[in-house]
């Protein structure tokens, strides 16, 4: 037998069918608890309550959310303040050290144009040098004097026979005007000498002190094969007529005579050495001799001064000043 619906439409028991009510409505005013109502509303309250303590807790997870939001917030704009901090303070730093590489190259391009106009000058002076050279070693009797070199070396002397053709050795000779002949002058030299493929070499400086100490006491000397004068403008005339009969014996009997002549080139290294001091003395006594020429004249004008003012005050003979006194006596 089908059982009957919540809903289902019964004849009140009240009124025997004389109104039509719902069971519900019967089963409230009978005082009769209808249970599927109860359990519904049951179910509905505990889906409230249900609800409502999600609703607390999820509230309570975002408020913990929030405060962790804010923290982490907190310490990642601080973390980003203190990186923005070491970023300004590299950026700072890189703009400091571009500065300074600026200021750094602005007075390398300064000290570059400093060197280029010594450079200049210095290669003017150079060229100035080697035609005054020039100039002046074709007025050396004896002396064949090549046109300027354009590389290795500047000139190639050598001595000409009598119907003017030029003898062997070929000497390579390097002008040098600069405060100290270096040793990278001496080895430019026997590169450009073995280029030409001579036997010897001179560096000629300006001046003696252009020449260092060991150039002085070597002034003529064996190196790598080469045989290298180092001489100055006054001293090349005579250092080549001293090394005449050396060229001579290196013509008949070839370029390395002097290896085979220890004992020889040593006499021509000490002949130099000597005729340096010879020199010197010779210049300490040039000096002396106008110190006493000085002296000399300066006496003579003083004596001259002298005779000159006792002529002025026209001195009494002696034996008139002897009578005067006398008579000065017998008064």
């Amino acid at each position: 037998m089908r059982s009957p619906s919540p809903t289902e439409s019964i004849e009140c028991p009240l009124c025997s069918g004389a109104g039509r009510l719902k069971r519900s409505e019967v089963l409230d005013r009978l005082g009769v608890k209808d249970f599927a109502r109860v359990a519904q509303l049951s179910a509905e309250e505990a889906f409230r309550l249900l609800q409502s303590k999600h609703d607390r807790e999820h509230q309570t997870a975002w408020s913990r959310f929030d405060v962790e939001l804010v923290k982490r917030t907190a310490e990642i704009r601080e973390r980003h303040g203190e990186e923005l901090r070491m970023t300004k303070s590299e950026r700072d730093d890189l703009t400091r050290r571009v500065e300074d590489c600026l200021r750094e190259v602005a007075q390398l391009r300064e000290r570059n144009q400093e060197l280029e106009g010594e450079m200049s000058k210095a290669a003017r002076r150079g060229k100035l040098e080697e035609i005054s050279f020039e100039e002046e070693a074709r007025t050396w009797a004896g002396i064949q004097v090549s046109a300027k070199l354009a590389r290795g070396g500047d000139y190639i002397l050598a001595y000409r026979d009598p119907s003017g053709t030029p003898l062997e050795p070929r000497i390579i000779v390097d002008n040098k005007d600069k405060a100290t002949v270096s040793e990278g002058d001496i080895k430019k030299l026997i590169r450009d000498v073995k280029e030409h493929r001579s036997p010897v070499g001179i560096i000629v400086a300006r001046e003696e002190s252009q020449l260092r100490q060991h150039d002085r006491e070597q002034r003529w000397s064996q190196e790598d094969g080469v045989w290298v004068l180092r001489t100055t403008r006054r001293w090349l005339p005579r250092d080549l007529e001293v090394l005449k009969p050396v060229f001579e014996r290196m013509r008949t009997e070839g370029a390395d005579f002097l290896q085979k002549n220890a004992m020889l080139a040593d006499e021509v290294c000490r002949t130099f050495v000597d005729l340096d001091e010879v020199e010197k003395e010779l210049k300490r006594a040039a000096k002396a001799i106008d110190t006493v020429s000085d002296l000399t004249a300066k006496y003579r004008s003083r004596l001259q001064a002298l005779c000159d003012t006792a002529a002025s005050m026209k001195v009494a003979p002696k034996s008139e000043r002897d009578g005067s006194v006398r008579k000065m006596v017998g008064a």
